[in-house]
Parts: C-alpha cells; sequence; structure tokens
C-alpha cells in the first residue's frame, strides 16, 4: 500500500489538485483539447494535457504529449517527470530511470524525482542504488516522515526487517497520525511474527483517532 503512496502516488499535480471523477477528467481533456487546437504551440496547455492523461491511465497518450514538449524543451521538469512516471506504469523501467536522472541532473533536491528513481531501481532489482537514493533524500529532507518510509519500503523488500523497523518508527515520529504508515508498519511487524506488537500499535493508532473499523483487516491478522 504505502509503496504505491511513496513512489507512484508521491507526484502532485500541479494541475490537478482536486480530486475528480473520471468523466470529469474526460471532460476536461475535451477542454483542453479544444484550445490546443487554437494554440498548438502551448507548452503549457500540452503540459496540462500529459498530466490529464496520467489522471486517465492513458499512459501511451501521456508519453506522446511529453515526447512533443521535449522535441521543444529538452528541459522541461514536469514532461520528463510525467514521462518517467507513465513509463513506470507501463513497465519500461529504464527509460523511466533515464527521465528521473535527467531531472535531477537539473533539480537534484526534487523529491518526487528522487523518490521515482529510487523506486525504478528497486523494479530494475538494485536495490543498493534505491537505498543510495533514500539515504540521499534523508540529508535533503531529515524533518520528512516520507523520506524514512521510502527507506523502509526498500528495506522491507530486501528482508532486512529491523532496519525497516528503525526507519518506520523515524518516520513516525515525524508524522504519529499517518495511516498509511501505521498500516505499513503492522505489516511489517506481521512479517516478522510480532503479532502483539503489531495488535498494541494499531491500539495507538485508535488512541489517536484513527477509526478502529479502518484497521479491522489487520487486528484480524494480529489474532
Amino acid at each position: 500500500m504505502i509503496r504505491k503512496i511513496l513512489f507512484m502516488s508521491a507526484f502532485l499535480y500541479a494541475a490537478t489538485a482536486n480530486a475528480q471523477s473520471m468523466k470529469e477528467w474526460n471532460d476536461s481533456l475535451a477542454v483542453i483539447n479544444r484550445q490546443l487546437s487554437i494554440y498548438p504551440d502551448s507548452l503549457e496547455l500540452q503540459l496540462n494535457k500529459a498530466a490529464v492523461s496520467l489522471q486517465l491511465l492513458e499512459w501511451e497518450d501521456a508519453i506522446s504529449t511529453c515526447n512533443a514538449i521535449l522535441e521543444k524543451n529538452k528541459n522541461s521538469m514536469p514532461a520528463l517527470y510525467y514521462r518517467a512516471y507513465a513509463n513506470n506504469n507501463l513497465r519500461r523501467y529504464e527509460q523511466a530511470k533515464n527521465d528521473y536522472k535527467s531531472l535531477l541532473s537539473m533539480a537534484p533536491r526534487n523529491m518526487e524525482a528522487r523518490l521515482g528513481l529510487a523506486y525504478t531501481y528497486t523494479k530494475l532489482n538494485r536495490y543498493a542504488e534505491a537505498l543510495d537514493e533514500a539515504g540521499t533524500l534523508i540529508e535533503m529532507y531529515p524533518d520528512s516522515s516520507m523520506t524514512y518510509a521510502a527507506r523502509a519500503e526498500i528495506e522491507k523488500e530486501m528482508k532486512q526487517y529491523e532496519p525497516a523497523l528503525y526507519d518506520m518508527d523515524e518516520a513516525l515520529k515525524r508524522d504519529p497520525g499517518n495511516k498509511d504508515i501505521i498500516v505499513s508498519k503492522v505489516e511489517l511487524l506481521l512479517i516478522m511474527g510480532r503479532k502483539q506488537e503489531a495488535k498494541t500499535t494499531l491500539d495507538d493508532a485508535v488512541r489517536k483517532g484513527i477509526p478502529r473499523g479502518t484497521l479491522l483487516e489487520w487486528y484480524a491478522k494480529c489474532k
């Protein structure tokens, strides 16, 4: 669960901040296409189109639009990010990696791109490099819960459970009420066979205000 949030859905689309239905996204795309018929060279409109295509899960369309943008402006960081995101969803990890690295060469502190690159390295089974990216993020953003949670997920995939648990706790120190991180910690404790600690973690979450009903699946696994 948390891997998707951290790596694949971490990016905040500037043009698509509000949740919409698929029909509304399709309507938005139709409006953008009409505007592009009038202003076909508008990079802003093309970026908006790529962003909406991602929301519609139309990966190839998003890539095609980004390719057109990058032909005109090879340093367009949003287009590089969108294309990398789409390629990751199409399991074209080498292409995604290359775009993330290009973006980071221009903006080394871009958190979303570095998270995306770390995720991509895990899909390429290059875990040492994924850990390096997560470690760099922690150095850059030591107060961010997301950076610690990201490294914990990589460590969990590597079956380095104790370091993962340490990083998960560090993440929760920075964001104690984050349900996704709490659930990820519970998952980790269950993998480690520590059911009582997992239940205690759930009980603490309920005391902090997370509805018990949303955690019933995890309580059941603690029995």
